[in-house]
């Protein structure tokens, strides 16, 4: 019989454990359990621990138990089957399998619960402690949970910090931030866990300022706690609030982590600053912090998303492996930019390097193939997913398809796709179709489809401003004042068009003919210094892009207070001949503004690199990177 003890290796024969050395080989078939590696290992100790006698000995089998149930190679089925020859279990073999059944995949072998487990230990007068709760109350339902509560109190670890900071977040998680409220004021002594889990939990409820308002008042915080707050943030989409928070955390001294990187990377991402995500750059590369794959990926989107397509590449390159998400962060990042090419053979590479793409992937390859007029490569691998990876095209990626049908102007083939499609089509998928009848002018399709994708998503106001607009661009304005009144007997609102510029750490906000800038006296001097230059190199208003119902005079008078040209003449302000301008559009960019931005970029001799709701554009020398396609 071959025994491990201390890592080597000894073979001892069943005759040499007799009377007289039977504590010896006692305590070390007991150690060298620590030596387990396998299932198989463990069931060559277990039977030497049956010859031994010490089957029924708590603390031996404990170990065979907790490898059985614990370990990555162990085997959960045989952990129970040696509880239940187990005469009197003690509170760690019950909080093994507690632990075990929490955090297993599917539904207990043996069909033994976490609940029947506890109702067994109570039954055999066996006292919990306080590691008995936490794996319980993470595994649990709501209804099991309040009984859990219950106990909790009625044993008296109502005080115990393990067992409440779970029970918080067992209550935070089943979407009942009262009932956490009321456990946490109940106690009077809560660390700095228990404010930062009602911190996180607040802020996944939506309840931000809620949130916030507790983390004002935390008596301490570390950076797991600022972390929270700024993640929040985040979620919320109040990635200002976010940059603002972290530079109150920077001010006290508190050093940037990898958690709280990747955090401040999405604030970046979402408000498109690229000056303040390079400096977040600067801090992890002075810090050494690692690039796990989060923290890349996250980087590698912020570059990307922010208009710095060259810097993702270099970071991309820089990583000795690459996952799966970062891989598809690439392949997204040529997407928008409008690099389809570029695109596909980052695809090709993730594949030759042995990657195996998911249903991102295709997403992101198809949304590449739109936006470079790839129609061919994009019938490709709608097919090659299915065919070689055996993957079912999903809702979006039918979108996509119709999508860069729609955009090439191959509308019959588009509405024929949705028409062949195994599922009903959605309203953004009604909606790319729609988009496609506005950009080729085709109304009756259009007024079919808007009318559809309007009674499927009525709150969506997109899906009215493309229907009015498709109407207004055909010269029916009594459509159009039909439409709109739809919009406010709904109470629907068109979202505000605005821009943002950064400059200098600051981010500038313009809106359409705002005035309330700090130096609007000098930008509206520069923009009409703009409009008179560009006009004289044969620029002339598109009145057409306007959907109201005006003299043409007063159409280009509202054309030319547009948000992107006002952070146009900010940006003109303050940058000289060669340098870039980057500016990001909640909306698509109108025809008119992006005919004139191409202008400035010949005329004043400045790249202009725009952001707006679909992709990304580069205006240099006159020309954009969409090849007027977008």
């Amino acid at each position: 019989m071959v025994v491990l003890v201390s890592h080597s290796v000894k073979v001892v024969s069943s005759s040499s454990f007799n009377h007289h050395h039977c504590h010896y080989h006692n305590h070390n078939a007991i150690n060298a359990i620590n030596a387990i590696s396998t299932m198989s290992g463990l069931r060559q100790y277990h039977s030497l621990v049956v010859r031994l006698g010490l089957s029924s000995h708590n603390p031996t089998v404990a170990r065979l138990i907790k490898f059985a149930a614990l370990s990555p190679s162990g085997d959960l089925s045989y952990a129970l089957r040696l509880f239940r020859l187990l005469p009197c279990p003690d509170a760690f073999i019950y909080n093994t399998l507690f632990l075990a059944l929490s955090s297993h995949p599917s539904p207990s072998p043996l069909s033994l619960s976490p609940s029947r487990l506890l109702s067994h230990m109570l039954h055999h007068s066996v006292s919990p402690n306080h590691f008995t709760f936490p794996p319980l109350l993470r595994a649990t339902s709501l209804p099991f949970g309040r009984q859990l509560h219950s106990l909790i109190y009625k044993l008296g670890f109502s005080s115990d910090s393990f067992a409440r900071n779970n029970l918080l977040c067992m209550y935070l998680q089943s979407g009942c931030p009262y009932d956490a409220c009321k456990v946490f004021y109940a106690s009077l002594d809560c660390d700095i866990v228990a404010w930062t889990t009602m911190v996180t939990g607040f802020s996944k409820a939506g309840l931000i300022d809620h949130a916030r308002a507790l983390f004002d008042t935390m008596p301490e915080r570390n950076l797991v706690s600022w972390n929270a707050m700024i993640a929040g943030y985040v979620q919320a989409g109040l990635f200002k609030e976010a940059l603002d928070l972290f530079d109150q955390m920077q001010a006290q001294g508190i050093e940037i982590n990898k958690y709280v990187g990747a955090s401040v990377l999405s604030a970046c991402t979402g408000l498109g600053t690229l000056e303040k995500g390079e400096f977040i750059h600067t801090q992890i590369q002075s810090k050494r912090i690692k690039l796990d794959s989060k923290l890349a990926t996250t980087l590698i989107d912020m570059y990307c998303k922010c208009g710095c397509l060259e810097k993702a590449i270099e970071v991309f390159n820089s990583l000795p492996a690459k996952k799966l998400s970062t891989w598809n962060c690439m392949i997204g990042g040529f997407a928008i930019h409008g690099r389809g090419i570029d695109a596909i053979q980052v695809f090709k590479n993730m594949e030759s390097q042995g990657g195996l793409p998911d249903d991102i992937t295709f997403l992101n390859v198809l949304i590449a193939c739109a936006h470079s007029r790839l129609v061919a490569e994009g019938k490709h691998y709608f097919d090659y997913m299915v065919q070689k990876y055996n993957m079912e095209p999903k809702m979006e990626h039918y979108g996509c398809m119709v999508d860069m049908l729609g955009r090439a102007g191959l509308l019959k083939e588009a509405k024929q796709l949705i028409l062949e499609m195994p599922m009903e089509p959605n309203a953004d998928i009604l909606g790319a179709l729609l988009g496609a009848c506005k950009i080729h002018g085709v109304v009756d399709l259009g007024q079919e489809i808007g009318k559809r994708a309007i009674e499927l998503d009525p709150l969506n106001s997109g899906r009215y401003v493309l229907l009015a607009n498709l109407f207004a661009g055909a010269g029916r304005w009594d459509d159009v004042a039909e439409v709109r009144k739809l919009m406010g007997d709904r109470g629907v609102h068109k979202e505000a068009g605005h821009s943002l510029i950064e400059m200098n750490g600051v981010l500038n906000k313009f809106v359409c003919g705002g005035r309330s800038h700090p130096q609007g006296k000098e930008i509206y001097s520069m923009l009409d210094e703009m409009l008179e230059r560009i006009k004289a190199e044969g620029y002339v208003a598109d009145a057409g892009v306007v959907s109201h119902d005006l003299t043409k005079e007063q159409k280009v008078e509202a054309l030319y207070y547009h948000s992107e040209k006002l952070a146009i003449a900010f940006g003109l302000i303050h940058t000289r001949a060669g340098d870039t301008i980057r500016i990001t559009k909640n909306l698509r960019v109108c025809r008119d503004c992006h005919e004139a931005t191409k202008f400035v970029s010949r005329v004043f001799d400045r790249e202009i690199i725009l952001r707006d709701r679909n992709r990304f554009h580069h205006f240099k020398r006159g020309d954009c990177s969409c090849k007027d396609y977008w």
